[in-house]
């Protein structure tokens, strides 16, 4: 294996397919090598960090043979095989051609699994496999030793055990492999992790039956899909990419199972996402619940009830997937980061702020949740009551917005109408006879909050609502005016202010920024730099056009959106439009959430407009 540092990583964020087991995923190349993986679960150190360092940092790479010291081909094709997260890869080369299937199998009484599997097609093929784990977030080499026909390496408290049948060598730290395909053959790998302090070695897979099994979980999976409307299988993608994303044995979803990919190439603006903010997991199982998909929702609420406990007043924006409340920041400065881009994080600061809009985001999901049939639950009920009491005491105070930004607080709209949100719901459920509250005390602090922000957030001049009060900034989180029925969507304002967010935050091709940072050396967010457009917030542009009455609009830019996908279907936190690819955590839960609910509201819009055309006389 060529160690050597490796200028900047070579591959963008696009170039990567995700493959996971609902415990923790991998992220593996166009070139065939995985890059990023921690073990056992998202928020575990890293084995593989090549990602956000260099080949000494990690990595496991199976292609095509090539001279010593020469880069691994791209993959001519890649595809994920059906409803499910196993890839595909496919190299042409000039004496046939050779496939490489790559997953990882649902936990069932097994430590997680990484299986890969090189199908001859045609011809002959020389092959290579390098393996190099650097456990520590790429810091540490392992003790790799022979153990019969396996090979383990360990380091603290972490073992991999590799499985194969074809004969392997060792040196520097790596485990490498030669071998030839050909038409019609098969060769295995099978890679485990399991506590180093562990007796025995983990059983060996069956790499066939590992397949077989991982196909029939998503198969069986994805045949509780409800959505019937257009663009089904971008939504079919991004739900199983959502279900990835969970951490089945607690029920909490990630934002992103990665670290510090940047939202601007060798900025500073590098954050981990392996944690579940309560917002963002609120909002992707809304997206589950509207596509037909339940049992995540009730597990979703477990995990809530259990992480809150009986204290609301304490809320934290996001948690650990165990419902762990520590989450300290630090840097680690022996990763050289993607593409230069550092400081690479771990842990994430932002854990300490207030951000009022989340009780609004949790208590509307939990409503959703009730609509969707799941069974009422005292807990929950007295939950909501406890957070819309929290809100009813602190939504006059300043906070640090959705964006949760470093710059100092202040009165966002956004987090005051979704105070509103909060408050609105509540007395829906009240009204319903779900809930027994004070339906007069909540009614006045509803008309209390919506009275406040249309005088302190609302611009008569310009027409438009502002970021915060007594701004001149926009924000694309106005964006979400007509969908939270704070005002009814051909409401003057709601329109003023989804005009102007598009006008002065979207590029012409309708892809949003979630906050003026250009030309600024610190903005509102205390950050200096700049960052791409934001996926999410596109998204909502969307949305918004199409509660307002331009569905044709609406339903171009979605189409146009959907084109910034990877040739895997997958999206980034964000996209820069002039370099023509993504930035930030990948693949990001929210822009696949937006994506799910856009399509869903453009069907039932563009079905609500056709009912209600006049059938023509003959």
């Amino acid at each position: 294996m060529n160690m050597q540092l490796t200028a900047h990583n070579r591959q963008r964020i696009e170039d990567y397919a995700l493959i996971g087991d609902m415990q923790t995923a991998a992220l593996v190349g166009r070139n065939g090598s995985v890059e990023w993986l921690c073990l056992p679960r998202f928020d575990s150190p890293a084995a593989f960090a090549e990602l956000l360092g260099t080949q000494e940092n990690g990595s496991w790479r199976i292609s095509p043979a090539v001279p010593d010291g020469a880069s691994a081909p791209p993959a001519d094709r890649r595809w994920y095989r059906g409803g499910t997260p196993v890839v595909e890869s496919q190299w042409d080369t000039a004496t046939g051609t050779v496939r490489v299937l790559d997953f990882m199998p649902p936990r069932e009484g097994h430590g997680p699994q990484v299986i890969r599997i090189i199908e001859g097609v045609t011809g002959a093929v020389q092959m290579a496999s390098t393996l190099a784990p650097r456990f520590g977030y790429g810091r540490t080499t392992p003790w790799i030793y022979q153990q019969g026909a396996r090979t383990a390496a360990v380091c603290g408290p972490d073992a991999l055990w590799l499985d194969t049948t074809v004969p392997g060598a060792q040196k520097n730290g790596a485990v490498t492999h030669a071998f030839t395909v050909t038409a019609g053959s098969c060769v295995t790998f099978a890679l485990s992790w399991q506590p180093s302090h562990a007796c025995a070695g983990p059983g060996v897979p069956d790499a066939h039956d590992a397949l077989a099994q991982t196909t029939a979980f998503w198969e069986k999976w994805v045949q509780q899909l409800t959505y019937e409307g257009p663009f089904r299988e971008a939504v079919v993608r991004s739900l199983i990419t959502l279900k990835a994303l969970t951490y089945a044995p607690t029920g909490a979803m990630v934002a992103a199972p990665t670290t510090s990919l940047p939202e601007e190439i060798g900025g500073v603006r590098n954050w981990d996402y392996r944690a579940c903010w309560l917002r963002d997991a609120s909002v992707t199982l809304s997206a589950l619940l509207r596509t037909g998909y339940r049992d995540e929702a009730v597990a979703w609420r477990r995990w809530l009830l259990r992480t809150l406990g009986g204290d609301p007043e304490n809320l934290q924006i996001m948690y650990r997937l165990d419902g762990e409340r520590e989450l300290p920041e630090r840097e680690l400065e022996w990763l050289s980061g993607y593409e230069h881009s550092t400081p690479v994080r771990i842990g994430n600061g932002a854990v300490q702020q207030l951000q009022m809009d989340v009780p609004g985001e949790v208590i509307e999901t939990l409503v959703l949740a009730h609509e969707h049939g799941v069974a009422r639950c005292e807990s929950t009920e007295g939950l909501i009551l406890k957070l819309v009491d929290y809100v009813g005491r602190h939504w006059r105070e300043p906070d640090d917005g959705i964006w949760e930004v470093r710059g100092g607080r202040r009165h966002f709209t956004h987090s005051k109408i979704m105070c509103w949100v909060a408050v609105d719901r509540t007395v829906r459920l009240v009204q319903q006879g779900v809930l027994h509250a004070d339906l007069d005390a909540l009614t006045r602090l509803r008309s209390e909050i919506h009275t406040e922000v249309c005088e302190q957030a609302y611009d008569p001049v310009r027409n438009t609502f502002t970021q915060s009060y007594g701004s001149q900034e926009l924000d694309a989180s106005l964006l979400l005016l007509p969908r939270t029925g704070f005002l009814p969507a051909d409401d003057p304002r709601v329109i003023g202010t989804v005009d102007a967010v598009r006008r002065e935050l979207a590029t012409k091709d309708g892809l949003v920024h979630r906050y003026p940072t250009v030309g600024r050396r610190e903005g509102v967010d205390g950050l200096p730099g700049d960052e791409g457009s934001f996926l999410l917030c596109s998204f909502w542009l969307v949305d918004a056009l199409a509660l307002t009455g331009r569905l044709s609009e609406a339903e171009s830019l979605f189409e146009r959106l959907l084109a910034l996908r990877s040739d895997l279907g997958l999206l980034a936190e964000e996209y820069d439009p002039a370099a023509g690819r993504q930035l930030g955590n990948f693949p990001q839960a929210y822009s696949m959430l937006a994506l799910v609910d856009s399509a869903v509201l453009l069907h039932e819009r563009r079905r609500a407009t056709v009912a209600a055309v006049p059938v023509m006389a003959a």
